[in-house]
């Protein structure tokens, strides 16, 4: 394998495989470092090419751990034409890594080094099992549901192009000031349908719905029932409830004007500010984001496994055909 420097400072390979793997890494952890290297090694040996972001190469290097050799690329480029991007971290830098595979389509695998690692599909101790399965191709992509949000300052006929941004898990309003509440109004559909003095409303994806909206008092909705969800934080309203609509539907959340100032959240990553009387607008989007799977296990195991849920004491149907 060759490689060969470009005017912009990337560098390119040609190899006699066409196959890639974007990795991405958490470079704050030393066990992200070191499983980097065990990726890296185990990938390239298989004749994969592996490609960096320039930015976590550097800084890799910079802690001590060097990979060599690595196609370096830059974040709007990153996962084009990739095979699979690899992650290792966990649900933050998921996220971050669905910013940049999304776009190209390409599927992510996570590796969990953090603590409950909900989106990530294995575990640090799999890790070479893993490999092994995208070297493979034994791997099935499944894809989810993400949200288009339109963010209106000063409402929807002021006349000013909206901020338009996107989210796998949910899009998050909330109140601007610790001190003052939040006073906005909810709309599905193109009619009002309630009040909230609150400290925030999500609005989440099934896959979301195990994060903020599950900290929030929203329901566990499974990944293949579709459906959009809308779950007020502390709000002081008779109607309060989650509440989970078509996923067709169009929701839409405005500041009441001359209220308190609010800020609009997706994925905890991508932040707007909200002044009285901003319109926020959600609703399903054409690109989903599409996630490798190793293993078909039902989601109530992986709910009973990441939550730690206890189940002792089950029976099973099993056992009860055999009574």
């Amino acid at each position: 394998m060759t490689s060969a420097g470009r005017d912009d400072g990337t560098t390119t390979f040609s190899s006699p495989s066409d196959r890639s793997v974007l990795l991405l890494v958490h470079t704050g952890r030393p066990a992200a470092m070191r499983s980097a290297e065990l990726v890296h090694h185990s990938l390239t040996e298989a004749g994969l090419v592996v490609r960096m972001l320039a930015s976590e190469a550097d800084e890799l290097k910079r802690a001590g751990c060097a990979l060599e050799p690595v196609e370096l690329v830059r974040d709007h480029e990153a996962a084009d034409g990739a095979e699979v991007v690899m992650v290792l971290g966990g649900d933050g830098t998921l996220l971050r890594a669905a910013e940049i595979a999304r776009p190209a389509g390409a599927p992510l695998l996570g590796v969990n080094l953090g603590h409950v690692g909900f989106l990530a599909e294995a575990e640090r101790e799999d890790l070479s099992a893993t490999v092994h399965s995208v070297v493979a191709r034994e791997y099935e992509v499944e894809e989810r549901m993400t949200l288009d949000i339109a963010v209106y300052n000063g409402g929807r006929d002021s006349g000013v192009p909206p901020v338009r941004t996107w989210a796998l898990n949910e899009a998050t309003l909330e109140k601007a000031s610790a001190r003052r509440m939040l006073d906005a109004v909810l709309e599905i559909d193109g009619r009002p349908l309630s009040r909230w003095g609150c400290d925030g409303v999500v609005c989440a994806t099934p896959t979301g719905s195990t994060a903020h909206a599950f900290s929030a008092g929203g329901p566990i909705v499974w990944p293949e029932v579709e459906a959009l969800m809308v779950v007020p934080i502390s709000a002081h309203s008779l109607f309060a409830r989650p509440i989970v609509v078509s996923p067709e539907a169009s929701i839409a959340l405005e500041v009441v004007p001359e209220t308190t100032e609010g800020v609009l959240w997706c994925d905890g990553r991508r932040m707007v500010e909200l002044p009285a009387g901003a319109r926020v607008e959600v609703k399903r989007a054409e690109t989903p984001v599409r996630l490798a799977r190793l293993q078909q296990a039902p989601f109530t195991d992986r709910l009973v496994a990441k939550f730690g849920l206890p189940v002792l004491g089950w029976r099973g149907r099993a056992e009860r055909d055999q009574e």
